[in-house]
């Protein structure tokens, strides 16, 4: 308590400068299209039509990569695929180097080529070792990835175990940017401290006989110290918490064990006027793999081949494959495009996913947690693209959260930042209700309309006669709405200063 000091002012208006953009935009946003939609739409599968600065590019990602999915058109593809025999008797199938061939003919001419040659030369074998890097210092989107898959968390539901671990003294404050240790933090203690879990104790003795390593420099975002356990646990003792308990613990001991070292050795052959390789991997050092066992490199012994050795060709194939489109969108690969382009932060990203769960904008796949956008959730993203783009546009967000990251450094006026902003999307609104219609237009071929639906009146009131009234009519009453939301936040400002 001796050594308490004042709160950064800056970084204060900072947040309530956020809060209140998003609070004001975003109600000002939702009751309109959740009342407008669901006044003429029977089966939205949604009471609230929501929208959110963080959370509206946080679907559109997931809605790109669907569009992506379909369309895609695939386009076949050619290998040369040799089958090698050595003196010894064993077969071989190696790699082409030239990986494909997009064009049948000319991996047909290839085809003949290498049917013409009836041996193959090793023409040489070279041996490289390589490191995998342990990892840094555990950070918030660090973890939230690695629960969703490795774990099978939901983001939202991690948070969640994470804050009871962390109000039942078991590890640090969860809600960080930091992937780098203090100074003068003691890694010794808290190493000693896991190894009086039975589980841990074996490995915690052999880090400090060989000492620790240094741990990776990472970032210092200047808010918490990294993610690590405070306090020794069973499993029976945590029970649902267990799983995330043991990773935090698992994942700091990584970091301050050696990296992992594997050779890796690959033979070159020529077969005709091609070339051709073969690859084995030997671990020498597991390193960090002992404990996270999901990173270790996969090993594979190399066949009895020596260089200038002559090989029998048993066949050579030309097989026709396929691209194929990428995958949806996984939460772990969804948490990274937030963190790359500053939609959310450490703490709200769990929460912008989960929204968008919530409001059956998207499901979530029972393997591998992929993220599958609904209908509803496609129509909105391409709705809100035929209207005005920047409406989905990460970089629209991130430009913000520039200038509150300015506010909270005092290069930037709070004032100034949150009225130009305001003006920005008060626009924006003007001319989203003005073009709502196009919106509409896109529903209309994919939900029923509600008079066709057996519901006589909307969630909310009775239909409105006119298209065009019902539009002046919402303009008026959220134009009214975004100047009462600003006197509310000003009065909680007040209160809370006072």
């Amino acid at each position: 308590m001796a050594t308490l000091i004042r709160p950064n002012k800056n970084e204060a208006l900072s947040v309530d400068a956020r809060m209140e953009l998003d609070l004001r935009i975003g109600c000002a946003f939702t009751r309109f299209q959740t009342k407008y939609f669901n006044g003429k739409f029977g089966d939205l599968n949604s009471a609230t039509i929501s929208f959110g600065p963080c959370q509206t590019p946080t679907l559109a990602f997931c809605v790109r990569r669907h569009d992506e999915i379909q369309h895609f058109k695939p386009e076949p593809y050619w290998v040369p695929t040799p089958t090698l025999v050595t003196p010894s008797g064993e077969k071989l199938m190696p790699a082409w180097t030239k990986h494909a061939v997009f064009n049948r003919q000319v991996g047909e001419l290839i085809l003949k080529n290498l049917k013409d040659s009836k041996t193959a030369l090793v023409t040489s074998i070279s041996t490289a070792e390589h490191t995998k890097a342990r990892p840094g210092a555990l950070n918030t989107v660090a973890l939230l990835r690695v629960a969703s898959s490795g774990l099978g968390l939901a983001p939202h539901h991690t948070m969640q175990l994470a804050e009871r671990l962390y109000t039942s003294g078991y590890i640090s404050y969860p809600r960080t940017e930091t992937s780098s240790y203090p100074d003068n933090f003691d890694l010794k203690a808290v190493a000693q401290e896991i190894g009086k879990t039975n589980m841990y104790a074996g490995i915690v003795q052999g880090i400090l006989q060989k000492g620790i390593q240094k741990p990776k420099k990472g970032t210092d975002a200047g808010d918490h110290p990294p993610i690590t356990p405070t306090k020794a646990a069973t499993e029976a003792v945590l029970g649902e918490s267990w799983r995330l308990y043991d990773y935090v613990c698992r994942h700091f001991l990584a970091t301050i064990m050696n990296d992992c070292k594997y050779m890796e050795t690959t033979a070159a052959i020529s077969l005709g006027k091609e070339e051709f390789k073969i690859t084995a991997t030997k671990v020498i050092d597991p390193g960090f793999t002992k404990v996270l066992e999901h990173q270790a490199v996969s090993t594979s012994d190399m066949m009895e081949i020596k260089e200038k050795m002559i090989l029998k060709v048993e066949e050579v194939r030309l097989i026709e494959k396929k691209t194929t489109p990428p995958d949806y969108l996984t939460e772990s690969e969804l948490i990274k495009l937030m963190e790359e382009n500053s939609v959310g932060t450490d703490a709200s990203i769990p929460v912008h996913i989960n929204n968008i769960c919530q409001r059956n904008y998207v499901t979530v796949s029972p393997t591998g947690r992929k993220l599958i956008p609904t209908t509803l959730g496609i129509m909105l993203v391409h709705g809100y693209e035929k209207i005005d783009p920047d409406l989905v546009l990460a970089t629209m967000r991130g430009a913000v959260e520039k200038q509150l990251n300015l506010i909270a450094i005092g290069q930037a006026d709070f004032g100034a930042v949150r009225d130009h902003t305001l003006k920005i999307f008060k626009a924006k609104f003007r001319y989203f209700v003005e073009k709502v219609a196009l919106m509409e237009g896109l529903f209309e071929g994919s939900f029923t309309a509600l008079n066709d639906s057996g519901k006589p009146f909307s969630r909310y009131f009775l239909l409105l006669p006119s298209q065009k009234f019902t539009r002046l009519f919402f303009f008026f009453f959220f134009s009214c709405l975004f100047n009462l939301l600003g006197l509310a936040c000003v009065g909680m400002s007040v209160c809370l200063s006072t």
